[in-house]
């Protein structure tokens, strides 16, 4: 059953980015066209500073998934629930936390951005920034069910849940642009999914699964294990931040909202593509994590290692060529001349990306291991050095320079 939920997880997932990559052909040029580049620019904009905020999930995320598949596979069902409440109240103290700082940075945004934009831009991005705090700093709390659901492996629901969210909310979000609503009527909308979704995942882990959370016997001195291992991983996080949304941040306080759509659309492109690679080495989390528990796994490890590298290889290498050919004349027609520069930025970072994404089923053998902390603090070395390069250079280049300093750094890193 456990490997069936695996397997059609796996394939669930690149149905998903089939769906992705169907809806963004056909809504994002809608979206672009219909808002704008100033209206894009400041949801793009908003967008990098939310996923800043996000990291104060502090990686306790993929310590829920571990340390529930461990528990499960020693056959502590006590111990579960007892980490549930703790985690609940972490994530609830995460969420308050999340809400101040957000507030704090929407009180700033004049400070921050009044040299690129206009009144009206300050004011609209203040709003879609308030949105997306309120929608971030609730959905803390109730992020565990999906953590959860995750380690009992029911990836099924999750993605069929993530399917039907993709296809219902693509819908509705052409409808509303196509009448006129744009950047806070997304937010709006998104937000409503987000709740549905996060309460769906609740019901699910109650009902099928018969989680329950217990405030009685918590384990403080777990505390301590559990923060060791995800500090790492928020580091890692916060090296993903500064690659993928500081370009955006540097570009909106240097250049303007113009380059920051061009750059946005170029990430979203990148995200694409990483997520084709991610797509299996993205459930094998709770499945590594009953391996390296075994005595003598080393041979089990390496041989999946292998397995998954060698799968990730295909869909990588027949984008990468694909992109390398056909780019250009898509994005031109896709998004329009003024995006041009669009295809040299995407360009650049998918031939970087190319050898770690093919390899990063080991980025989650260190995970299961809880041997994350050399990586994370090389990485985190190298993604510091990339912003303190993007800000000279986008002044000089704009996106390409952000381009060429997140390049050069995930050479040095990681390759």
């Amino acid at each position: 059953m456990a490997y069936n939920q695996l397997k059609t997880g796996a394939v669930l997932n690149y149905i998903i980015l089939g769906l992705n990559a169907i809806t963004g052909l056909v809504y994002t040029p809608f979206m672009l066209r219909m808002m704008g580049q100033s209206e894009y620019g400041i949801y793009a904009l908003a967008s990098s500073v939310i996923a800043y905020l996000s990291i104060l999930d502090f990686g306790f995320g993929n310590a829920i998934i571990r340390y529930t598949a461990k528990y499960r596979a020693d056959g502590k069902l006590n111990e579960q629930y007892s980490l549930f409440g703790l985690f609940t109240i972490l994530y609830s103290l995460i969420g308050l936390i999340c809400l101040v700082a957000g507030v704090i940075v929407v009180c700033n945004v004049d400070l921050i951005f009044g040299t690129t934009m206009s009144i009206i831009e300050l004011k609209r991005t203040k709003i879609v920034l308030m949105l997306m705090v309120l929608n971030l700093g609730f959905s803390f709390p109730l992020s565990i069910w999906g953590g959860i659901i995750t380690a009992y492996e029911e990836f099924v629901f999750l993605r069929v849940l993530q399917i039907f969210r993709i296809i219902l909310s693509t819908i509705v979000m052409i409808a509303l642009l196509y009448v006129g609503y744009k950047a806070i009527a997304m937010v709006v909308v998104s937000t409503i999914f987000n709740f549905f979704i996060l309460g769906l995942n609740y019901i699910y882990a109650k009902n099928r699964i018969s989680v329950k959370v217990s405030f009685k016997n918590l384990d403080w001195s777990l505390l301590k294990s559990i923060s060791i291992y995800s500090f790492w991983i928020f580091l890692n996080i916060i090296m993903d931040r500064i690659y993928w949304s500081t370009g955006q941040f540097v570009l909106g306080a240097v250049s303007g909202t113009a380059a920051v759509a061009v750059f946005a659309v170029a990430i979203t492109f990148v995200g694409i593509y990483m997520s084709y690679s991610t797509a299996i080495s993205g459930v094998f989390l709770p499945r590594l994590t009953a391996i390296v528990c075994k005595p003598d796994c080393e041979k089990e490890v390496s041989d999946t290692f292998i397995r998954i590298g060698r799968i990730q290889f295909i869909p990588m290498s027949l984008i990468l060529s694909g992109f390398i050919v056909f780019g250009h004349q898509f994005i031109m027609f896709w998004a329009g001349k003024e995006y041009e520069e669009t295809f040299y930025i995407t360009l650049l970072l998918f031939c970087v990306l190319f050898i770690p994404l093919i390899q990063n089923i080991g980025i989650t053998v260190l995970q299961a291991r809880n041997q994350m902390k050399f990586r994370s603090i090389v990485y985190f070395i190298n993604a510091v050095a990339s912003l303190l390069f993007q800000i000279p250079l986008a002044k000089f280049y704009g996106g390409i320079g952000c381009a060429i300093a997140i390049s050069v750094a995930l050479i040095i890193g990681q390759i």
